[in-house]
Parts: structure tokens; C-alpha cells; sequence
């Protein structure tokens, strides 16, 4: 297949990245920069630790100074200090300094961590991304969010550092697990509902498609994704409003994987997934949005396997703990919960302007219910 390029374009801070087959055995095709004389840190997890060892060969066969891997075990919980302490010790053990190239092999936990290692060691070096999961490759890779969780929520301590280079290999699928690609699904979906209605029905119809792992299909839905999260990117950098958007399900996703206690129960797509439900929910019984459009996105989420309510995944939460979750949310202002609501598919907004009554009423509903 043709390797395709999208740019964000950020003037100094601009970067492309490369969505095709087998692109890790060209690497230096689509790096900004020589490999050879490099000092390379390579950061992966124990799941993923084959695709960093190959490229670790690769990188070596093109002649940098140093290359090594840095293993750490997989799954949110990884997000935390200790780990962050562990990586920047291993770094600075290796002498790395500020022209040296640290890489992210992994899905959103590694490049989270990663490029948050990246930006705060020596003040930043330059960063690689090598998004291995469906999610990663169409979400956390693109965009410069880097951070970890804490004892209070999700990516509340973080920053914006934004890669030198993102590189989207489709052969990465091969071995991705079915669970996690549907999770990463969700991310896609959620282009579509933000402004793209067009994206959204050919999901519909492709969705099925993207989920077998038809290079065509998912490398289409991979390239449409990245170009949407470009333009507003482009347009809102740090978050100040339009890219606020990109949050659609997230506010009520991440207080339910909190409340999972990131131990696999719940998989962050999947709390968007059933986030997005309860925000298209939130805007019906608001009278913002039809009820014909949440049922469109909820019968198409259940055809690809996506949890829709909170009590499909058993989760036993209180409604005050969620909330309290929800107001410690990185998009709070003054205590005050921020949410991404619908006025149909196709057509988000931000707003503070939600009573809190409707937003337990539909946590209940969510909780409670098993379909």
C-alpha cells in the first residue's frame, strides 16, 4: 500500500506522520533527522516488546552511537510517578543528553509516559512516537499530550510536547488484540460525532471492515482520523477551546476508568465508548439533540462489540464518587464540570451549562443498566 503523510502543521513544532505498511523497517525514511551517530532510547512494554526489539536492529544496522530498551510492564497503572522516577534514571544512568532521540514503542500508556520522560528530562529532547494499538495511532500519539495519572485521576499532572515524528505502521495490527482494537475504535468513531457525519456513515458501513483488520479500510479510517485531529491541533494547540472537542465521552470515561481502578476491567476506549453514550444521553434529555441520534450511535457502538452502559462492565461506583472524580477533571474550571455535548451526530459543542441533577440522573441510568 502507498504510505501517506499527514502534517501538523505548527510552524517550528511541525511534524508529519507516516500511516502505511512496513514502516519500521524504513524507518529512517520518515524520521526529521540522521539516525546514524544517534544515542536512541527506546521505551516499550512487555506486551509490545518484540516490535522495540526489531526496531532496535534496525536502528543499530543504520549506525547510531547508542540504542537500548527499556521495558516496563503493561497497562495504565504504568502511568505513575515511580514509573516516570524509573524511566528518567535509566535515561540520565545512560548519559542521554539533549540531542539524543528517545522513541515510544507502545499504545497511549507508553506514549503518555514516554513523551512526558521526554519533555522533562534535561528540560526536553526530541521524541519518536510508534503507536502500536488502533487507539494510540488515531489519538494519544497525535497532539502533544503527554502526562501520568495520580491517586486523584487521569492525566492530571502532564504537558504539551509534541513529537518529532509519529509513525502509524498498519502491520502492528497484525498481532493487536480484538478487544483492543474495538477499544480503539471508539477513538475513530468519535471524528465522525465531533463534525464529520460523512466519516460517521461510512463507518456504518465499514466499521466491520476496520475491525477485520482490511488494510484498506483501517488504514483509511487511521488517515481520516489523524487529518481531523491535524486540523484542530492546528487550531487550538494547548486546549484553550476548539480541541476541548476531542474530549467527546471523555469526561465521564475517565471517572468510570478511575473507578475501575485501571486494572484492566475497563479499557479507556471502551470508557469512551460508553462516555460518548451518556453524553448523547445528557444532550436528548437537555432537548439539544434528537433521541433518534443516540440511538443511531448506541445501535452502531453494540454492532462493534463497544459497551454502551456503565453495568455492562459490572461496575459497582457510587454516583458521588464519579462526580467527585468528574470535578477533579483536568476541563474543570472553578469546580464546575465541562462536557462535550452533541446538538446531533456531526455537530459538538463545549459547555459548563449542565444541571447537576441530569448528569447523576444519567450516571445512575448507566450504572444500572445491562444490555
Amino acid at each position: 500500500m502507498q504510505t501517506k503523510l499527514v502534517e501538523i502543521d505548527l510552524g517550528e513544532r511541525s511534524y508529519k506522520i507516516a500511516i502505511g505498511a512496513n514502516l519500521l523497517s524504513f524507518i529512517g525514511d520518515f524520521l526529521p533527522f540522521d539516525i546514524e551517530g544517534k544515542k536512541i532510547f527506546l521505551i516499550t512494554d512487555d506486551n509490545v516488546e518484540p516490535y522495540a526489539r526489531a526496531l532496535q536492529k534496525t536502528l543499530q544496522q543504520a549506525g547510531t552511537q547508542f540504542c537500548e530498551v527499556l521495558v516496563v510492564p503493561h497497562g495504565e497503572k504504568t502511568k505513575c510517578y515511580t514509573r516516570l522516577q524509573e524511566v528518567h534514571d535509566w535515561m540520565l544512568e545512560h548519559n542521554i543528553h539533549r540531542n539524543s532521540v528517545v522513541f515510544a514503542v507502545g499504545g497511549g500508556v507508553i506514549g503518555d509516559l514516554a513523551g512526558f520522560a521526554a519533555a522533562t528530562v534535561l528540560r526536553g529532547v526530541p521524541y519518536v512516537q510508534i503507536p502500536t494499538s488502533l487507539l494510540a495511532q488515531v489519538d494519544s500519539s497525535v497532539g502533544g499530550k503527554t502526562g501520568i495519572n495520580t491517586k486523584y485521576g487521569k492525566n492530571l499532572v502532564g504537558n504539551f510536547y509534541q513529537p518529532a515524528a509519529v509513525i502509524a505502521d498498519m502491520d502492528v495490527f497484525k498481532t493487536l488484540p480484538t478487544r483492543e482494537v474495538r477499544a480503539g475504535y471508539a477513538e475513530v468513531v468519535k471524528y465522525g460525532l465531533i463534525d464529520d457525519l460523512d466519516f460517521f456513515e461510512w463507518l456504518e458501513i465499514n466499521g466491520s471492515l476496520v475491525l477485520d483488520i482490511d488494510i484498506q479500510s483501517i488504514s483509511h479510517a487511521v488517515e481520516e482520523s489523524c487529518k481531523a485531529k491535524a486540523a484542530i491541533v492546528e487550531a487550538d494547540e494547548r486546549e484553550h477551546g476548539k480541541r476541548a472537542l476531542l474530549n467527546l465521552g471523555h469526561t465521564f470515561g475517565h471517572a468510570l476508568e478511575a473507578a475501575a481502578g485501571y486494572d484492566g476491567t475497563l479499557l479507556h476506549g471502551e470508557g469512551v465508548a460508553i462516555g460518548t453514550m451518556m453524553a448523547f444521553d445528557l444532550s436528548v434529555e437537555m432537548g439539544l439533540c434528537p433521541q433518534a441520534d443516540a440511538l443511531r450511535v448506541r445501535e452502531h457502538f453494540k454492532a462493534m462489540g463497544l459497551p454502551v452502559h456503565a453495568g455492562n462492565i459490572g461496575l459497582t461506583a457510587s454516583v458521588d464518587d464519579l462526580i467527585a472524580t468528574m470535578q477533579r477533571d483536568k476541563k474543570a474550571v472553578d469546580n464546575k464540570m465541562t462536557f462535550i455535548l452533541v446538538k446531533a451526530i456531526g455537530s459538538a459543542f463545549v459547555t459548563q451549562d449542565v444541571p447537576e441533577k441530569m448528569v447523576r440522573d444519567i450516571l445512575a441510568h448507566s450504572l444500572n443498566e445491562r444490555d
